[in-house]
């Protein structure tokens, strides 16, 4: 970071700072504590990697402070969901609770994936867990996400599963459903077990942060007898980097059409 010296810094406005706009970071809120700890060290992580910027947690629900407590003190904002699909959250859930705060017209960045990052992300959790990727060609995965009722953000995770496969050499990988919607996890490593020239197989969560779902996953994954289990997403580097770059992709979106 360049040091002004002499210089005092910027104002700072509501809407912003002399990093540009502010970020609001809407989370979905969870019961679990682990989910708030997780989303507060991830905006540390953006505030760390962009000093000038201002950053601002909100919630969708169960966390404080929620969306409509922040966003209507965030005029010229731009909003950044911390979600992975364009399932019902992003749909309907944020831009109907953006509505309700009368922040409607905050810009809207788009959810986090598809991304290289979101699969460099998930290289370093799998390292983490002891996979070594020249074991890759021998090895097959669960990418165990969510799951939604929403079957195109179900093709998004397996378009997002074929890539991995396809770009680190995995033997096979199959997508796991946490929540109600089949596959689940013990049915993907199942058939991981049925292929050819699998001889270990690993699970890693496609999710954002620790709570009931990941906790189911990992469950399943010891009771089928899974070698290797990663740890979810979480505050990587990776997505606070992904974070900043659809900040910043809305933002010229936004300028553009201004």
């Amino acid at each position: 970071m360049l040091l002004h010296h002499g210089r005092p810094p910027a104002p700072r406005h509501p809407g912003g700072g002399a990093g540009g706009p502010a970020l609001l970071l809407i989370a979905h809120g969870s019961r679990d504590p682990r989910h708030a700890a997780t989303v507060e060290a991830l905006s540390g992580r953006v505030r760390a990697l962009r000093p000038d910027l201002d950053v601002t947690t909100a919630y969708l629900d169960h966390c404080a402070p929620r969306l409509g407590q922040v966003a209507p003190r965030l005029r010229g904002a731009v909003a950044v969901p911390l979600l992975l699909n364009r399932a019902f959250h992003a749909r309907s859930d944020i831009p109907a609770a953006l509505r309700e705060a009368g922040a409607h017209d905050l810009p809207l960045a788009d959810v986090l994936g598809p991304s290289p990052l979101l699969l460099a992300a998930l290289d370093r959790r799998l390292t983490e867990a002891g996979l070594d990727f020249a074991d890759a060609p021998h090895t097959g995965l669960v990418l165990a996400a969510a799951g939604s009722s929403d079957q195109t953000a179900n093709a998004a995770t397996r378009a997002v599963a074929e890539e991995y496969r396809r770009t680190r050499g995995f033997a096979a990988v199959e997508v796991a459903h946490a929540s109600a919607v089949p596959p689940h996890p013990a049915d993907a490593a199942a058939a991981l077990r049925a292929t050819p020239g699998v001889r270990q197989l690993a699970v890693a969560p496609y999710l954002l942060a620790p709570g009931l779902l990941p906790d189911r996953i990992t469950e399943a994954a010891r009771t089928a007898g899974v070698d290797l289990v990663a740890p979810v997403l979480g505050a990587a580097p990776e997505i606070a980097e992904l974070l900043l770059h659809r900040y910043d992709q809305a933002r010229h979106t936004a300028l553009r059409a201004a």
